[in-house]
C-alpha cells in the first residue's frame, strides 16, 4: 500500500476490474428506463442546505448527524453535499417550470454523500439510481414503479428479494395518529431511549424505525397507523394491492414502514435481501405529494424511489450475475517506422467502421506484443511490419478459435471483424 496521499474513508474508488458489472448494471437501467418513458435530468451536487432543512425534515438522523455542510466563503450561505437526490431533482423541477409542460417522468444517477460511520453497504459517498414521477395521483404510477422494480430483478437475474409495502395515509390522518402515538410513548417514557426521548414530540414516527433492539418490544406494542386511515388513502392502497396482485408481484404489508424521510405519505415501500447482512434494503420509495408545494410551487402529486447502486452490486455478485467481458476486437502489433505510421492509419479507419482497436504503444519485439494481445483479450491480433505496410496489408491472426492467419487489405480485413 502507497504511504502517500490515500482516498477519503468511505469514499472508494472503483479500478478498471470493478467496472465491467458497474457498466452492464448502468447499460441495463438506462435501457429499462427508457422503456418505460423515463427521461434523464443532471442536478448539481452542492445545493443550497435549507432544500434539505426543508424537505427531509429538521430531525432525521441525515440532517442532524449526516450531511457534509459547509458555508461558502464567496456567497456565505450554508451548502450542503446532497444526501438524496429528490429534494434536488423537485427543486429543478420547480425552477425550470416543467410541470407546466405536464406531468414528468425522470430519473438521474449519481453519488451521494452521507457523513456516517462507513461499513460494508453503507459509505460516505454512494450511488443512487432516482426515479421520480411527478404529476400523478392515482396509484396507478405506485404501482409501475413497483412492477419497474420487480421488471429490473429479474433482468439483473436477481432472486430472494421481498417487497413490504405500507400507507403513511393524508396529512391529517398522520396528524391523528402522531397525536396517539405521542400519548402512548409518553406511557413509556421511561423506557426509551435518549433518541427516541429527543423525538418524540418533533418527529415521533422516526421512533418506529429505531434499530434499537431495547425499543423493540415498545415499538411493537404501539398503535398501527393504518387504523388511522382516511377513506381516500385506504382506497388509494386497496387499488394498489389489485395492480401488484394481477401484475403478480408479491409483497407483503408492513404497517411499521415508515421510511426516513419526512416527506412522504401514503404508498411506501422497500426491497430487501437477507444475503447482505445489516444492509439489507436495496431500494425504497413512496409518495411524496406534498413536497413540490413545500419547496415553493403549487401543489402537484409526486413519487418515486431510489437504488443503491453499490448494495445491488454487492447483490448481483452473491447471485452470480457476471457482466459481459469488455474486450477490444483487435489488438495491433507493429514494428518498424513505416509499419508504425501505417498502423495507425489503420487502427483509425477500423474504428470508423465501429471497430474496436488497441494499437500497440511501447515498442517491443513481436513475440512480446504478441504475449500482450493475447493477453488483452481481443479477438484477434493484426500485425503490421514493415512488409505489410509497404503493401498496403494486413496479417490477421485469430486469437481465440484455431483459424489460419491470413494476409489481406483493410477492406476484406473489416469484413473478417464483422462477420466473427
Amino acid at each position: 500500500m502507497s504511504n502517500g496521499i490515500q482516498a477519503i474513508r468511505g469514499m472508494n474508488d472503483i479500478l478498471p476490474d470493478e467496472a465491467p458489472l458497474w457498466e452492464f448494471f448502468e447499460d441495463s437501467v438506462r435501457d429499462w428506463l427508457r422503456s418505460y418513458g423515463y427521461r434523464v435530468i443532471r442536478m448539481p451536487i452542492l445545493e443550497k442546505t435549507d432544500l434539505f432543512v426543508r424537505s427531509i425534515g429538521e430531525v432525521t438522523d441525515i440532517v442532524e448527524k449526516e450531511m457534509y455542510t459547509f458555508v461558502d466563503q464567496l456567497s456565505n450561505e450554508s451548502l450542503t453535499l446532497r444526501p438524496e437526490g429528490t429534494a434536488s431533482c423537485v427543486r429543478a423541477v420547480l425552477e425550470h417550470n416543467l410541470l407546466y409542460q405536464g406531468p414528468q417522468r425522470l430519473y438521474y444517477t449519481g453519488p451521494m454523500f452521507r457523513h456516517e460511520r462507513p461499513q460494508k453497504g453503507r459509505y460516505r459517498q454512494f450511488y443512487q439510481i432516482g426515479v421520480e414521477a411527478l404529476g400523478y395521483s392515482g396509484p396507478d404510477v405506485d404501482a409501475e414503479h413497483i412492477v419497474m422494480n420487480a421488471r429490473l430483478w429479474k433482468r439483473l437475474g436477481l432472486d430472494g428479494l421481498r417487497l413490504e409495502i405500507s400507507t403513511l395515509g393524508s396529512a391529517d390522518a398522520r396528524a391523528r395518529y402522531r397525536a396517539r402515538l405521542i400519548r402512548y410513548l409518553e406511557s413509556h417514557h421511561d423506557r426509551l431511549d435518549g433518541d427516541a426521548k429527543r423525538r418524540l414530540h418533533a418527529n415521533p414516527l422516526r421512533i418506529l424505525d429505531s434499530k434499537n433492539p431495547a425499543m423493540r418490544d415498545i415499538i411493537d406494542g404501539a398503535p398501527r397507523l393504518t387504523d388511522d386511515l382516511d377513506g381516500e388513502s385506504l382506497r388509494h392502497f386497496e387499488a394498489l394491492q389489485a395492480m401488484l396482485r394481477r401484475a403478480d408481484v408479491p409483497f407483503e404489508i408492513n404497517p411499521r414502514l415508515v421510511r426516513g424521510l419526512d416527506y412522504y405519505n401514503r404508498t411506501v415501500f422497500e426491497w430487501t435481501t437477507g444475503r447482505l447482512g445489516a444492509q439489507g434494503t436495496v431500494c425504497a420509495g413512496g409518495r411524496y405529494d406534498g413536497l413540490v408545494e413545500q419547496l415553493g410551487g403549487k401543489a402537484a402529486p409526486a413519487c418515486g424511489f431510489a437504488m443503491g447502486v453499490e448494495r445491488l452490486l454487492a447483490l448481483m455478485k452473491e447471485c452470480k450475475v457476471e457482466a459481459p467481458a469488455l474486450v477490444s476486437d483487435v489488438y495491433l502489433v507493429h514494428q518498424g517506422d513505416a509499419a508504425g505510421s501505417f498502423a495507425g492509419e489503420v487502427a483509425e479507419a477500423m474504428r470508423d467502421h465501429g471497430i474496436s482497436v488497441v494499437l500497440h504503444c511501447g515498442g517491443g519485439s513481436f513475440k512480446s506484443q504478441m504475449k500482450k494481445a493475447d493477453a488483452s483479450g481481443a479477438r484477434f491480433a493484426v500485425i503490421i511490419g514493415d512488409d505489410e505496410a509497404a503493401a498496403q496489408e494486413l496479417s490477421v491472426k485469430p486469437l481465440r478459435e484455431a483459424a489460419e492467419q491470413v494476409r489481406v487489405g483493410l477492406t476484406d480485413a473489416i469484413e473478417i471483424f464483422r462477420k466473427k
